[in-house]
């Protein structure tokens, strides 16, 4: 059974994993994730990365795309070594996403974070994200009864 002060532990981990991402230092990363750290997340590139793909992949992909995107918590929940994270992502279509040029669009996309903890850093993550609601954001495709942008 996890204690009490190893679910605050987490939590505070959870937010500095946020904190680098917010403040696009990727490096944070380093700090509160396992050295076999593991993203689960089968709208990437590389499904199932290890720590340094996954840091070079939202660098260069996402931040290159949306320069100034944030992620705001909505909900949290802690469940022993469990810590699921439900957010919002915001930022402006700013470079080449996935092959579509910046639009200027603005987009917004939610998701869901589920993070397995060992000692205190982060061990696995599932994400669970609206990537076709971000692709018809930029334009990628027109949702239904909607024309193409």
């Amino acid at each position: 059974m996890t204690s009490t002060a190893n679910m605050t532990v987490n939590i505070a981990a959870v937010q500095r994993f946020w904190q680098g991402f917010n403040a696009q230092q990727l490096d944070i990363w380093d700090e509160v994730c396992t050295p076999d750290f593991i993203n689960h997340d089968p709208g990437l590139p590389t499904p199932n990365a290890d720590l340094a793909t996954i840091k070079q992949t939202i660098a260069h992909l996402m931040f290159g795309a949306f320069p100034d995107l944030q992620s705001i918590e909505q909900e949290l929940i802690v469940d022993g070594d469990t810590v699921v994270t439900h957010r919002m992502l915001r930022g402006t279509h700013g470079g080449e996403f996935m092959g579509i040029a910046p639009t200027g669009n603005e987009v917004t996309a939610g998701g869901v974070w589920l993070a397995h903890f060992s000692n205190g850093k982060l061990k696995e993550q599932w994400v669970y994200f609206d990537a076709l609601g971000m692709l018809q954001q930029v334009g990628a495709f027109s949702r239904p009864n909607h024309p193409a942008r």
